[in-house]
């Protein structure tokens, strides 16, 4: 997470951390030193972002354990609504 927030604060940047240590740092090829105070920032920025769509990696993951088509379909020619409720149900276990 140290370089994805390194590269968020400087897209162009070259660098290479050691065991995710913020700590541990080596700027390469002429790139400015970013202050380790921004850098946390921007790894808590990504955490937080990161935290905040877990009801999306939740609801994806149910998601896809379903046969979405194949459930339309037979909703369409049963005139049921199966795929609408099984929906409904992941929505509501993993609110926004």
């Amino acid at each position: 997470m140290i370089i994805e927030a390194i590269l968020r604060i400087n897209p162009n940047a070259k660098v290479s951390v050691f065991d995710e240590d913020i700590n541990q740092i080596t700027w390469l090829e002429g790139t400015p030193e970013i202050p380790k105070a921004d850098i946390q920032t921007k790894m808590n920025e990504l955490q937080a972002e990161y935290d905040s769509q877990e009801y999306a990696r939740n609801r994806k993951s149910e998601y896809d354990q379903l046969n979405q088509f194949e459930m339309i379909f037979d909703d369409d020619r049963d005139g049921t609504t199966t795929w609408v409720d099984t929906i409904n149900e992941i929505k509501g276990r993993h609110p926004k």
